[in-house]
């Protein structure tokens, strides 16, 4: 996100809302969340939900994964990965581009980008699939 979104006063409220309510709200019980901690402190987080795409044909979609870069080769990202979308499920994600590290981590657990490509708040995003993976 742009430092001009994340210095915005009503970023922090926002987002805490919206984690209130992925949390607490009926609508989002299906939603998969998981968080990592190290003494006590949360170093990630990781949601995914039911995939929004119209051309889906993944069953669960990762909407967000991450881990504060001091957690980095921790083993928390994959950790985060496996505990919000199986490794038997077929599934997709939007990825910053270009963000190296974050696409060669999709890539080491299965990920491959299919071509599809979108803006979100003026970034560019790829779309990564993986098939189920054999387990």
């Amino acid at each position: 996100m742009s430092d001009e979104i994340l210095d915005d006063p009503q970023f922090v409220p926002t987002r805490e809302r919206f984690w209130r309510m992925g949390l607490t709200d009926e609508r989002f019980a299906q939603h998969r969340i998981a968080v990592a901690e190290y003494d006590g402190e949360l170093i990630g987080i990781a949601q995914s939900a039911s995939p929004t795409d119209a051309d889906a044909t993944w069953s669960q979609q990762l909407n967000v994964l991450y881990v504060l870069a001091s957690a980095h080769g921790t083993g928390a990202g994959p950790g985060l990965l496996d505990a919000v979308i199986s490794q038997s499920e077929a599934a997709a994600l939007w990825v910053a581009h270009p963000n190296p590290r974050a696409q060669a981590f999709y890539r080491k657990h299965g990920f491959v980008p299919d071509g599809s490509s979108q803006e979100e708040y003026g970034i560019t995003e790829i779309r990564m699939v993986r098939r189920k993976l054999a387990v």
